[in-house]
């Protein structure tokens, strides 16, 4: 990738080697391998022909994954087309806006055009839904969470766009916080056990207690925990959680919530509710790429 895509991708928080190799393996999966072609284009566009493109909103949300679709624009014309952002990743769009231009040889324009703006569709539909539960949740001193429930292969990309639509992220993965759940429970034998456990062998990790009940709470901040996530729990139980231990730790309902209920669950007192949903049951972001006409 050029400097200038680098920088780019470095200046949104995305690891440019992270995205270099998505964006390669994309390209791949659509021309058939690193050597492919774009039969279609090949045929129809002189190799000399170069167009300029806007990449539009089709729908009214929130952008997310612009430095990406530059980085595949980048790639796939080994650095021959200039991309011009027209808004910031994060900005909230109509039906019609423009978001970006790119200008260039018509090939690697249109062999590039579907796999950047599955990267971007993707991407701005994980903010667009993130950014309902955050106008949801505004007032209530509640932060929406992500989980890990993403697509394999795009987790710092969803989690970038989770950023971008006023979320937060919660874990990256299995290595940075260790989050006893109920099966961890069993096998060792309780929560306390397994608590213990973790702090023995990692005492450096952040660890996050998973719990069912007040009991459980209790147990949990009495072995150490000083986060917990309250799961399926409703209104009056998480109240009673917050209740019981809320000064103590910081508190995280998880587990069937809905917009439609969400502020109730947060006005309860917890400080976060995560929502799977953001990242697993996200849809797209309508966006296309519209070639300018040519001059007869």
């Amino acid at each position: 990738m050029n400097e200038s895509t680098v920088e780019l991708l470095a200046s949104a928080g995305l690891a440019p080697d992270y995205v270099e190799d998505l964006v390669r393996r994309t390209l791949a999966e659509d021309l058939g391998g690193p050597d492919g072609v774009d039969v279609t284009s090949v045929a129809t566009i002189p190799a000399e022909q170069t167009d300029t493109a806007d990449i539009v909103a089709r729908a009214a949300g929130v952008v997310a994954g612009l430095p990406v679709a530059a980085a595949v624009f980048d790639l796939a014309s080994g650095g021959a087309l200039v991309f011009r952002s027209s808004v910031v990743d994060g900005a909230q769009v109509t039906r019609g806006d423009v978001l970006a231009t790119v200008s260039g040889p018509t090939r690697s324009l249109l062999t590039a055009e579907r796999s950047a703006l599955n990267l971007l569709c993707r991407a701005s539909g994980v903010a667009t839904h993130t950014r309902r539960w955050a106008d949801a949740l505004a007032g209530t001193g509640a932060t929406v969470l992500d989980t890990r429930k993403t697509t394999p292969g795009l987790r710092a990309l969803e989690k970038y766009a989770v950023r971008q639509g006023g979320g937060t992220n919660k874990r990256m993965g299995l290595y940075d916080v260790a989050m006893i759940k109920d099966n961890h429970k069993l096998a060792a034998g309780s929560i306390s056990a397994a608590y213990e456990a973790v702090r023995r062998e990692f005492p450096d990790v952040p660890v996050q207690v998973e719990v069912t009940t007040v009991d459980e709470a209790r147990e949990a901040v009495d072995a150490g925990a000083t986060f917990l996530l309250l799961d399926n729990m409703e209104p009056p139980v998480l109240r009673e959680v917050v209740a019981a231990v809320g000064a103590k730790t910081e508190l995280e309902a998880t587990g069937g919530l809905t917009l439609e209920r969400v502020r109730e669950f947060a006005e309860t007192g917890v400080d976060y509710l995560s929502v799977g949903g953001l990242t697993h049951s996200s849809p797209i972001l309508d966006i296309a790429l519209d070639l300018h006409a040519r001059e007869s």
